[in-house]
């Protein structure tokens, strides 16, 4: 015996039903505080710093790979493996 049961309501309805909590208004309190918080912060670093803030490893990778690079490029090519 197979018994198919469907319900047809709305996210808001079932989390009513099962009485769990209303978060949106917590989570939309939280998302503008971080929005505020990350404003103010963008407003007072200056481009540079915002760059080696956010992409220090990247930048210094990537230092790295170009001096590796050059490395190669000046003294590898009298030598043999």
């Amino acid at each position: 015996m197979k018994i198919n049961l469907e319900i047809d309501c709305t996210p808001e309805e079932v989390r009513k039903f099962f009485g769990l909590p209303e978060v949106q208004p917590l989570q939309e309190a939280v998302l503008k505080e971080v929005q505020e918080r990350m404003t103010a912060n963008i407003k007072a670093m200056d481009a540079k710093a915002m760059i080696e803030t956010w992409l220090p490893a990247t930048l210094k990778g990537f230092e790295q790979l170009q001096q590796m690079f050059m490395a190669r490029m000046g003294g590898g090519s009298g030598e043999k493996k």
